[in-house]
């Protein structure tokens, strides 16, 4: 039986990156993004949205021109031109079954990089492929109970009768890191850890909350970017950070009661600070790591 040890708000905080007065946009991280199709423009939108609510330097999107156009709209600071990224989310809203070849060689393509990958929907079939080979200890795979099922070829009943377990069997055949999502979320890591945290509410279950989990741990993916090439476990740990912002962002924004995946995303800044906060007791309501660099400044004059 696999063990699985419960994530805490305390550990997740340990895993955001701050930013310091000598970052900039590139040194902050950059995500690229292949998410989105014409049935699906909406999950590049809620994807990069989530991505740049988390806090990071840069998101390059590289999905279809039709989605390209939604995430402009919404999030003009996105850029849509090739060049440098330090990390990647593909497949999210894509029917890997109906995939055009271009988008299949753009997933293809950046799948070889070798760089720190979140693997979704729609492109999960490049494991199966071996698109990730020799770099898959730096790949998180994020399916439901039915997406991992196709992945391996059972049902998803058989998945949901015993999550853990899958998970861990998953992680070890393919030497990738698993996220598991169900009403408790599993995290098998390529390097044997392993984690659980609760979901978040159960207003949760809803049309793109998956798409703005993917967003959030490909932030988290990309400015770690440097760290993820020497720490084999540290996948796991931001996958399980994801999962915890994902669900704190979830209670703020629905207050007890029903709320919006953008009403979530917006919220997400406001949980990372709470986290932040939980890790440093200088920062009290309503500080901020510039207010206390300020005040120590002042101190030191």
């Amino acid at each position: 039986m696999n063990q699985y040890i419960e994530w805490t708000a305390r550990d997740a905080a340990a895993n955001i990156a701050v930013p310091t007065p000598h970052d900039d946009k590139y040194t902050r991280g950059v995500l690229g993004v292949i998410t989105g199709s014409a049935p699906y423009p909406g999950a590049a939108v809620l994807g990069v949205e989530a991505a740049l609510h988390t806090g990071l330097g840069m998101v390059r999107y590289l999905g279809p021109e039709p989605a390209a156009q939604l995430v402009l709209q919404r999030r003009p600071e996105a850029v849509t031109v090739p060049g440098r990224v330090q990390a990647w989310l593909l497949g999210s809203g894509i029917d890997a079954a109906s995939r055009d070849v271009e988008t299949t060689k753009r997933l293809t393509d950046a799948a070889g990089e070798g760089l720190p990958t979140v693997v979704d929907a729609g492109a999960l079939d490049l494991l199966q492929a071996s698109a990730f080979a020799g770099v898959t200890s730096r790949v998180v795979v994020t399916p439901h109970y039915r997406e991992l099922g196709a992945v391996l070829g059972v049902t998803a009943a058989t998945i949901a009768s015993d999550p853990q377990e899958w998970a861990s069997r998953t992680s070890q055949k393919l030497g990738v890191t698993v996220l598991l999502k169900g009403s408790r979320t599993y995290i098998a890591g390529a390097d044997g850890s392993r984690f659980a945290a609760p979901a978040g509410p159960p207003w949760l279950a809803t049309a793109g909350t998956g798409d703005a989990l993917g967003g959030i741990l490909g932030a988290l993916m990309a400015t770690h970017s440097r760290e993820l090439a020497a720490d084999s476990g540290l996948a796991a740990r931001l996958a399980a950070t994801a999962v915890v912002i994902h669900g704190l962002a979830a209670e703020r924004a629905g207050d007890g009661g029903p709320f919006t995946v953008l009403g979530l995303i917006r919220a997400v800044p406001a949980a990372i600070a709470a986290l932040l906060r939980e890790s440093d007791p200088r920062l009290g309501p309503g500080t901020s790591n510039y207010r206390v660099e300020l005040a120590r400044s002042s101190s030191e004059l």
